[in-house]
């Protein structure tokens, strides 16, 4: 059989053999492809594309709000799974943007809309957000999506036979969580929601922020956001579901954040 018939399959044996060999650090078993550096690189270019096309908010007092948040939850974060590896420094921007969003992406950027800060009334609440988002990154749910919406294509990746120009810049910002016009984040996959709440449940503890303000950020949530779809139309959880999957894991939570100093923000 000749090569240019044989590498299809070749490449599909590939994907077979690295199947399976990852695990996200909740223990859950992960298909991600594309190379971390590659991913912080991608995660950095959509972050210079939002800061260029988005109004970024002058206000200092909720900058430093936010920024001091920042702070404690990635210093939490990197306390809850020392076994990770974590970028040097960690950047955040508040956009001015009504819509109560946050993103966080790979290479170490968190991104905050000015609207977060209506629905989130504590800085407990505002780090329940940062942990969760976070969490996507430490659990690289971003390059699990783009693992799944390439393909066979995030294999070439990793073999360097594929540029990373290649594919649709629209497919990347989806894949990161992030809308490519307005800066909206997209919801992840339903298990990638419920594995980031719980990890960010705990990263929120660890930093030294009251745990069962997440759920209190979560009944906010669900008090603004009118006509969510019904839970079956959505890969979100829906609110009362979220609310009772924090719930179960609070008592943990709770250990976890009376063993800490308290954040003051």
């Amino acid at each position: 059989m000749h090569w240019r018939c044989v590498r299809p399959l070749f490449w599909l044996a590939l994907l077979a053999v690295l199947a399976g060999c990852g695990e996200t650090p909740t223990g859950r078993s992960q298909l991600a492809l594309v190379p971390g550096p590659l991913m912080a690189d991608m995660g950095g270019d959509a972050f210079d594309q939002l800061r260029n096309t988005q109004p970024i908010s002058r206000d200092a007092q909720a900058n430093q709000l936010v920024q001091c948040v920042a702070d404690k939850i990635v210093a939490g974060a990197e306390a809850s799974y020392p076994e990770l590896d974590f970028p040097e420094r960690w950047e955040m921007v508040l956009f001015e943007d009504p819509s109560p969003n946050a993103f966080a992406l790979p290479g170490g950027r968190i991104g905050v809309h000015t609207g977060l800060l209506q629905v989130a009334e504590t800085p407990a609440q505002l780090a329940a957000v940062m942990g969760h988002e976070v969490a996507h990154v430490l659990a690289d749910h971003g390059n699990e999506r783009l693992t799944q919406q390439l393909g066979i294509k995030a294999v070439l990746l990793v073999v360097g036979l594929l540029g990373e120009g290649e594919f649709g810049n629209q497919q990347l910002m989806q894949a990161l969580g992030v809308g490519a016009q307005l800066g909206i984040s997209l919801p992840f996959s339903r298990t990638h929601e419920e594995e980031a709440d719980l990890m960010g449940l705990e990263v929120m503890a660890r930093a030294g922020f009251d745990p069962q303000q997440s759920v209190a950020l979560w009944q906010n949530m669900a008090a603004a956001g009118d006509g969510q779809p019904p839970e079956f139309l959505s890969t979100h959880p829906a609110h009362e579901s979220r609310i009772r999957a924090l719930q179960g894991a609070l008592e943990e939570a709770n250990a976890t954040y009376r063993a800490v100093t308290p954040a003051q923000c």
